[in-house]
């Protein structure tokens, strides 16, 4: 017990010791028009970034056209505000999904569990091993560590993401269009042009659109430091403090199509007999810290020779700074039935359960993981598990629709090469845990994305270590 009650503060001390040691967040900005380059240095989260990869120029507002301030009608004077998000609610839209969905998504990295090591109950005062294998590594099992026992451990995960829904993040394309000036937004608009300026197209320059190709590299390190301790023979109670990495590259290439080849209204720089229709901008930072702490708390419902039945309760707090991509920004809970059975050293097990998601950003979601751990020999297991979340209801965050030109043709036009799909999670997780020497495992680990839903990774390995005692 003693030992037990040092190893808590041990841990919480020397994963607060990394934090304090981490490097400093580092930003970096450069936009380029027709060769003319600027850079500056910025102070907000890495969040920011992705959204200052549609800022051009020294503006501050998403998709403002610095160079685009000539008057090309009566009335008309800044057309450089033409396709500001406040302006056009779908292009609001498509910002909003690129930049809160990654940045929700690539704070989500996957915990480990919390509970390795062999397992005992007490009988007549004396330990009983309930299981033999040092248990699976992403899934749950239904044994308790035992009244006074504890286990300590410490992983490290590591993913660079490399796809939104199945659309290589090196190669995402988007499209802004222009604001559907109306008689509203231009007084007198339609006794001039006889009644069509409510026509989306109409005047041409409304045709215009801004395509942006897009080029981002994001990854993640998450170092995990977890504690566990039997209160009683069926319950334990872990905690989980990650640090998190978070690194982000991304490269945007902008350019203004002018409809049918048509005198230039909307540029990025120079003048309107030379205008500059293509901006190219580049962000790198990178930032650290903890991020969203895990408590868990699991509670044994029966057990006999074959098999054993628990609840797991587990808290994911919103610790992490969510502005640098180290957290959710929100609570997560999940509460999961847990299934295990043992038939010599082969031990399967089946977890059902719900996760409740509380921000705005990320859906709740249905989990549900089948798996097996094996003990091949006194020093070497294996754990295999296929692992899903499947998403409750639509969307949070939502892609815009199609948009519909009235003039000078009927037509509809796609504004992204990302598909409006559900974000079902399937991967397959294959692991060993080798017995170094008594009561001590070597934890390795790969997560294999099988479906496209979601921002995923081509592979997710975890690396780490666990003491039970």
């Amino acid at each position: 017990m003693v030992r037990a009650s040092r190893a808590l503060p041990i841990a919480l001390a020397l994963s607060a010791t990394v934090a304090i040691g981490a490097p400093a967040q580092t930003r970096h900005v450069s936009t380029t028009f027709n060769d003319a380059a600027s850079t500056s240095l910025g102070s907000s989260g890495l969040s920011s970034l992705l959204q200052s990869l549609f800022r051009f120029g020294s503006t501050e507002v998403e998709l403002s056209l610095p160079g685009s301030t000539g008057s090309g009608l009566p009335g008309v004077i800044v057309h450089g505000s033409h396709f500001i998000p406040s302006a056009v609610a779908s292009n609001g839209s498509l910002l909003g999904f690129v930049t809160n969905f990654i940045g929700g998504a690539a704070s989500n990295v996957p915990l480990t569990s919390a509970g390795g090591g062999t397992t005992f109950r007490f009988e007549n005062g004396v330990p009983v091993a309930t299981t033999i294998s040092p248990g699976p590594i992403f899934a749950e099992r239904a044994q308790t560590l035992g009244r006074g026992r504890a286990a300590f451990g410490v992983t490290r995960t590591q993913t660079e993401f490399n796809e939104i829904r199945g659309v290589p993040l090196k190669d995402l394309r988007l499209v802004f269009t222009h604001q559907n000036i109306t008689n509203a937004e231009f007084p007198g608009c339609d006794s001039l042009f006889a009644g069509n300026c409510n026509q989306m197209g109409f005047p041409a320059y409304e045709n215009d659109v801004i395509r942006v190709d897009l080029n981002l590299q994001i990854q993640s390190t998450v170092t995990s430091f977890f504690f566990t301790y039997g209160l009683t023979d069926f319950m334990d109670l872990s905690v989980t403090v990650p640090f998190v990495q978070t690194s982000l590259r991304g490269t945007s290439v902008a350019n203004i199509d002018p409809f049918g080849g048509t005198v230039a209204l909307h540029y990025f720089a120079g003048t309107f007999s030379q205008p500059v229709l293509q901006a190219t901008k580049s962000v790198e930072g990178d930032a650290s810290g903890v991020g969203d702490v895990s408590a868990r708390l699991k509670i044994g419902l029966g057990s006999g020779p074959k098999g054993s039945m628990a609840l797991l309760l587990d808290g994911r707090f919103a610790t992490g700074n969510a502005n640098d991509l180290l957290g959710s920004g929100a609570f997560a809970g999940r509460a999961l039935a847990v299934l295990s059975a043992r038939f010599d050293n082969f031990s399967p097990h089946l977890n059902a359960g719900y996760l409740y998601r509380a921000g705005d950003i990320q859906n709740s979601a249905v989990l549900g993981t089948i798996g097996f751990d094996h003990l091949m020999a006194p020093w070497a297991m294996i754990a295999c598990d296929l692992l899903t979340e499947f998403q409750v209801g639509e969307n949070k965050v939502q892609l815009p629709q199609k948009v519909n030109f009235d003039y000078p043709f009927a037509r509809t036009m796609d504004v992204s090469n990302i598909p409006n799909t559900r974000d079902d999670i399937v991967n397959a997780s294959f692991g060993v845990k080798l017995r170094t020497f008594d009561s001590f495992n070597t934890v390795a680990n790969v997560l294999i994305p099988l479906n496209k839903g979601g921002l995923r990774p081509n592979l997710l390995w975890t690396l780490g270590a666990e003491y039970n005692f």
